[in-house]
């Protein structure tokens, strides 16, 4: 590791020679400068890693010299030292992006913890965060070699996607590698787990909250006259892209109560989200709202009536409330929503469905640019939380804050980055999802599918009587046998929705209170 450059620039650089001689013996190299005008020369001649610069020197003083040097090196870091402890100063200083401001007089550890700060935190991050990984890495091994109920999944699916976030700032990739493995065993024990007892959850064993429970138990109870209250449901928003969103959200929010549900089978819009909004399995939607509800062969969309079915769930809960819909699927449409959001004040629940994130992952199979911006989950929560920070979407929720109005984030099912394929083959009316199909006479490697024979046994509809549901496992996505190569190429290393997976299926609501 090549020695870090201090350029040490003070007038009175003879009264600090003991602190350069410090640092020296920590192997920093030290090059003193008298003043603002021959330090703004140096910079331009030489590299160095930080300045330390004393604010009050004859001729240029020291903020003057720091936008001179900010201007010229921009991202090199400069700590501010000075005597004087007036505010003005300060703000001035921290205005023009300082690394660090320090009083006189300052000790030798003062100077050190301030070097290490700036140029040391990312190796000493990498390092910490390696360190406890390694630990945690055991323990969640053995989480797995044990767990036995949906609140143990949740558990280790949170562990996971914490050391996923955690692991993305440090320098070694092996550490990431073995993340990626242990991901991938958890959810290779986690299809075991789903298969074994996602029917029993519908027969009353130990069910936890579903999509089609979720108002019920999650969101009603929060509804109040005293307080209006914002559901939006970002369609398609994975676990972990809600963690990176989080701390922009806080701004304006703090966090009341976090709640991890289960998505329904098969993990996609139609089935899920319009679980949520109707409090119905598809089948009791199916049966009880026929001119509503619209299988997958169908024509049509199937989602133009989450606002009929919220309404109808309403009534049934005996919620006697004022209630708004809107669905979002453009940027237009968003920033049309946050302009006039005012509007909303007198609602008891104001609902948004925000469709970005969906639209997001399914342009990644159409546009290179984009498959190229996501090419894998950092890279897909990065683009996310450029897109969320700004996005009408963030206005609205700044909006809804200034409102007193309480806030609840939510979405319907997660996406899987596919990479494996699994041949089907079906007749002419199988469904099109890549992570799930039903239809008739379907031929599977039943190696790779959860498969329901019955669809009824799981509160789903069949297209025909002889129609049966097949769900994809981890990361795989059904291919037809024509064309085999072309179609694996086209999809493979895309996000896609509908099958058996942690990213799919267990999904966040954060319930918060304005600040």
């Amino acid at each position: 590791m090549s020695l870090a450059k201090i350029l040490w620039v003070d007038d009175e650089i003879q009264n600090l020679k003991p602190h350069m001689l410090f640092l020296e013996r920590k192997e920093y190299v030290v090059t003193p400068c008298t003043n603002g005008a021959d330090a703004i020369q140096m910079v331009t001649e030489d590299n160095y890693d930080i300045i330390f610069l004393d604010e009050n020197m004859p001729g240029l003083s020291g903020l003057e010299t720091l936008s001179q040097i900010k201007a010229k090196l921009p991202n090199l870091p400069v700590i501010m030292i000075t005597k004087s402890e007036e505010e003005y100063i300060m703000e001035e200083a921290i205005g023009s992006k300082i690394a660090d401001y320090l009083i006189k007089p300052v000790n030798p550890n003062q100077i050190l913890l301030s070097l290490k700060k700036n140029l040391d935190t990312s190796r000493l991050v990498s390092e910490k965060t390696t360190s406890n990984y390694q630990q945690e890495f055991r323990q969640i091994a053995m989480d797995l070699a044990m767990v036995n109920s949906y609140e143990d999944w949740i558990d280790v699916y949170r562990k996971l996607v914490h050391w996923e976030i955690q692991l993305e700032s440090i320098t070694d990739p092996g550490m990431t590698d073995i993340l990626v493995s242990q991901k991938n065993e958890a959810n290779s024990q986690f299809f075991k787990y789903i298969k074994k007892n996602y029917q029993n959850w519908f027969e009353g064993n130990d069910q936890p909250i579903l999509s089609h429970t979720l108002f019920k138990e999650v969101i009603a109870p929060e509804i109040s006259k005293d307080q209006s209250t914002l559901l939006i449901v970002i369609d398609n928003l994975r676990y972990d892209q809600l963690r990176v969103l989080e701390p922009v959200i806080y701004e304006s929010y703090k966090p009341k109560e976090e709640v991890s549900f289960f998505s329904i089978l098969p993990t996609a819009t139609q089935y899920a989200r319009n679980a949520i909004f109707s409090g119905l399995m598809p089948l009791e939607m199916e049966k009880k709202h026929p001119k509503y509800w619209k299988n997958d062969t169908e024509e049509g969309g199937k989602n133009l009536y989450e606002n009929e079915f919220l309404t109808a769930q309403i009534k049934r809960l005996k919620l006697n409330i004022k209630h708004e819909y809107y669905k979002i699927s453009s940027m237009a449409q968003g920033k049309d929503l946050a302009a006039n959001f005012g509007k909303t004040k007198d609602n008891d629940l104001t609902v948004i469905v925000y469709n970005f994130v969906d639209m997001l992952s399914h342009s990644r199979t159409e546009m290179e640019m984009i498959k190229e911006l996501a090419s894998d989950d950092k890279a897909y929560r990065s683009l996310t939380l450029s897109w969320f920070k700004n996005s009408p979407l963030l206005e609205i929720i700044q909006k809804a804050q200034q409102m007193d109005m309480k806030l609840i984030i939510t979405t319907d099912h997660g996406t899987i980055n596919t990479k494996r394929p699994s041949r089907v083959i079906g007749d002419k009316n199988i469904s099109s999802n890549l992570r799930y199909k039903t239809g008739k006479s379907l031929s599977f490697n039943d190696k790779e599918v959860y498969e329901v024979k019955n669809p009824k046994d799981v509160y789903l509809p069949s297209i025909n009587v002889s129609s049966s549901f097949i769900f994809a496992k981890e990361d795989y996505f059904f291919a037809y046998p024509n064309n085999f190569n072309h179609y694996v190429k086209y999809y493979k290393n895309t996000y896609q929705h509908g099958g058996v997976s942690l990213e799919e299926m267990i999904i966040p609501c954060v319930i918060l209170d304005p600040k």
